[in-house]
Formats: C-alpha cells, sequence, structure tokens
C-alpha cells in the first residue's frame, strides 16, 4: 500500500490544484487517496467481521461463493475465478481447498484442457450463500450506499471505471480484472 504526506504547509481546504511534482501531493490529492484507502480497508473489515459472526464465512470466501453463484452451470475455471476475486492464483488454491473441505464447492476438470480445473459451487455452498447475502447486502447498503444519493452513485460509478475500465460492469477483458 503506499501512502504519501502533504507538502509543508498545504491544507485540504487551501489546496485545489495538483501538484505539477508527480512524487508530490497536495493536500487535496493526499486526502481523497488516504481517503479512499481508508474507507475501503474499513468496509472490508466490518463486512468481513459481520459475513464471519452471522455465517463463519470470511468476506474472501463469500466473493468466491458470489462469483460462482452467478456463473454459468455454478462453475468457473480457477484461473478466471482468482482473476474475478482479485486473488493470486496461489491463493485462490489455497482458499479452494478449504471450500472444498468444508463441502461448499467441488474442483471438476476441464474436458477441452487436462491441465485446466473448474470450481463448481455446490448445494451446501449455494445454500449458504443464499443465507448470508441478504444479511451482506443490508450491510453493505447501511456501511456505505445509504451515505449517498442516487446521482452521488452513479458520479461515484463514474470515477471507478475512469480509474478502472470495466471495474463498475465486471465486464469481460483484461481491464475488468487487472489492478
Amino acid at each position: 500500500m503506499f501512502v504519501a504526506s502533504a507538502t509543508e504547509g498545504d491544507s485540504l481546504s487551501e489546496t485545489v490544484s495538483r501538484s505539477t511534482d508527480p512524487t508530490d501531493f497536495t493536500a487535496t490529492e493526499l486526502g481523497a487517496w488516504r481517503g479512499m484507502l481508508r474507507v475501503h480497508a474499513c468496509l472490508v473489515r466490518a463486512l468481513d467481521a459481520q459475513l464471519d459472526a452471522a455465517h463463519g464465512l470470511p468476506i474472501t470466501s463469500y466473493e468466491v461463493l458470489i462469483h460462482l453463484g452467478d456463473a454459468p452451470n455454478g462453475q468457473m475455471r480457477m484461473r478466471d475465478l482468482a482473476d474475478a476475486a482479485l486473488l493470486s492464483r496461489s491463493g485462490l488454491t489455497r482458499l479452494v481447498d478449504r471450500l472444498e473441505r468444508d463441502g461448499l464447492i467441488e474442483r471438476a476438470s476441464c474436458p477441452s484442457d487436462a491441465r485446466g480445473a473448474f470450481a463448481v459451487i455446490t448445494e451446501a455452498g449455494r445454500e449458504l450463500l443464499d443465507r448470508a447475502r441478504p444479511a451482506h447486502r443490508a450491510e453493505v447498503r447501511r456501511q456505505f450506499l445509504d451515505h449517498f444519493d442516487e446521482d452521488e452513485l452513479e458520479q461515484l460509478a463514474g470515477y471507478w471505471e475512469r480509474v478502472l475500465p470495466g471495474s463498475v460492469t465486471d465486464g469481460p477483458g483484461p481491464s475488468a480484472t487487472s489492478c
């Protein structure tokens, strides 16, 4: 994670222009960057705690189950699932091992590629996802969405799309999963 400091004398209220030095931040730039990092970290921590307490399901596991639950036939190639969940391939492998042990997903071989494998959500995985999803969405609404009106949410989505094209639509292409 990158954290920088403002130039001496900068304040959020008096700095509106961008720094001409790419290695330096104005107070406004620094506030935007640090704010995004802090809000993301705090939201993920709170949502993870809520899911874990209510369902014994860490947020990374929930994320994998969501992707599989929404995928055609409830399955995705492991490499695509790693990209979609923003996990390294080795990190996904360890997570899939745990989820498989818990009976929430299973692995299936890829008939067209002997080296490839699918992760497939099980009935138990779907049931847990169906129980966890409403409470998780309500918590996302309470912790994040309720702080904005519809126009602000559209603006925010536009900002995310500008920074990382495909991030809002979760559409295909390398930009949707690259970071």
